[in-house]
């Protein structure tokens, strides 16, 4: 565990396949454990709540499932890091005062018993993501684990359009993909397949993976997308990629080649076949339902022009279920204004505002473009989708955009700042994601290894 290890080959999956030749070490005493608990936070954040599946499952045994998923990740992240040693970021800081502002405004009681249960959830999922940021280190360890457990959500999708194609296609949803075999709603699946189709994109780029391994994870989630007719999803992948390729183009041949001919077939697209996107783009909707974005703006105005207490303003009614009247909000502001108030949208807003302000200080890299993908898909979702206020997807996406932006400690430069919660002496709070120095050992006299290898794991 605490040896570096050459990397003998590549690790299995779509999208590590065909690596480098001059890949260099994996990053020491990386746990194999930890992608496993990165697969049951993305378990628990599927929601109980979305299509009618195959086998009918009752919504509590689901609810058990997702939550008995978040409990078994916080006791194996804690398992895995007995020692407490933590890599302190202004963007665990934030999901800590966001977490305080939910108890808070929850206490209250105005949502329920179900605002506290939600809070307690909420504990748990930022818990552990402080338990894993001890092997942030700027490099693809959460990107690979991020496709790899989403691709293997949307093989499930796939699966149960082949099973029952009727049932993955139902009217109740206008002919839209859902999950058949587990419920997930259509923004759920299009978010999921724009999500690692981006990320993957920007591996190929960067030559971390062959064109064939890249096929099998862009081809299928490109067509689970199409059929999902998630314009949110479509547009806040495309905008991102061309943000995150962008900031690629002076460094990168292969984006600048990528850049011209997406622009080509973009061009192209956009002429011979403007009646076809124009269709799949309305989804068959008149122009006032189209304008008022599929009745969402009505629940917008109720929510904004109901009543509300000069607490309620300032810490929101408590963590709910995303709702009002009844209906979804389907926007992470609003939702966050209504759940933790004012200050709650002030924290979502420096997430945001700190991720994204980091990352244009960071020079050209693979990590800097996969960060701006992921902070920009989630601020342009965040329009249409609600989630940056709670234990979501969403913030499993900035999370990893926090790993990518971790600076590691060059070697000659001293001890690396950060906090270790055991050992002697006084606790030392770290810069925006900087290593944790490992106890007794100053950080100028550790070996180091290179951000940016081949694998995601070691031994």
């Amino acid at each position: 565990m605490g040896r570096n290890q050459m990397c003998a080959g590549p690790p299995a999956g779509p999208d590590t396949a065909g690596a480098r030749p001059d890949a260099r070490p994996r990053p020491a005493g990386t746990p194999k454990a930890v992608g496993t608990v990165w697969g049951l936070l993305i378990l628990n954040t599927l929601g109980s709540a979305g299509a009618k599946t195959i086998v009918p499952l009752p919504r509590s045994l689901i609810q058990m499932a997702t939550m008995g998923a978040l409990v078994t990740a916080f006791a194996l992240a804690l398992a895995l890091n007995l020692r407490l040693r933590i890599r302190a970021s202004a963007f665990l800081f934030l999901l800590t005062l966001m977490l305080v502002l939910s108890v808070i405004s929850s206490a209250h009681l105005e949502s329920g018993f179900g605002a506290l249960f939600r809070c307690f959830r909420l504990t748990l999922f930022v818990g552990t993501l402080w338990l894993l940021s001890r092997w942030w280190d700027g490099g693809p360890l959460l990107v690979r684990h991020h496709i790899r457990m989403y691709f293997a959500v949307l093989a499930s999708v796939a699966a149960g359009l082949v099973v029952s194609p009727g049932a993955a296609m139902p009217d109740l949803y206008g002919g839209r993909l859902v999950g058949a075999l587990w419920p997930l709603t259509p923004p759920q699946i299009g978010q999921y397949a724009a999500v690692i189709i981006g990320l993957t994109v920007l591996l190929l780029l960067d030559r971390r993976t062959t064109g064939a391994s890249a096929a099998t994870v862009i081809v299928p989630s490109f067509v689970l997308l199409a059929l999902t007719h998630t314009r949110t999803a479509t547009v806040a992948m495309l905008i991102g990629l061309v943000l995150a390729v962008g900031s690629l183009v002076l460094t990168s041949a292969a984006a600048r080649r990528f850049f011209t001919w997406a622009v080509l077939c973009a061009t192209v697209a956009a002429v011979g076949l403007s009646s076809l996107l124009q269709a799949w783009f309305l989804r068959g909707q008149s122009q006032e339902n189209f304008s008022n974005l599929t009745g969402r703006a009505k629940v917008w105005d109720a929510l904004l022009a109901a009543p509300r207490t000069t607490t309620e303003q300032l810490f929101g009614v408590g963590l709910g279920d995303k709702s009002f009247g009844g209906l979804p909000i389907d926007n992470s502001w609003l939702a966050v204004y209504n759940e933790q108030g004012l200050a709650g949208v002030t924290v979502v807003a420096a997430i945001l505002v700190v991720l994204g302000g980091v990352a244009l200080l960071r020079p050209p890299s693979l990590a800097r473009a996969c960060a701006i993908f992921l902070i920009s898909y989630c601020a342009i979702a965040s329009y249409t989708e609600a989630g940056l206020g709670d234990a979501s997807p969403y913030l499993l996406h900035l999370t990893v955009a926090a790993s990518l932006l971790v600076t590691p400690a060059a070697a000659g430069h001293g001890p690396a700042p950060g906090v270790a919660l055991s050992g002697g002496g006084l606790p030392r709070v770290a810069a925006f994601g900087d290593p944790v120095s490992r106890a007794g050992v100053p950080g100028a006299l550790r070996r180091r290894t290179p951000p940016w290898t081949h694998g995601s794991e070691g031994g």
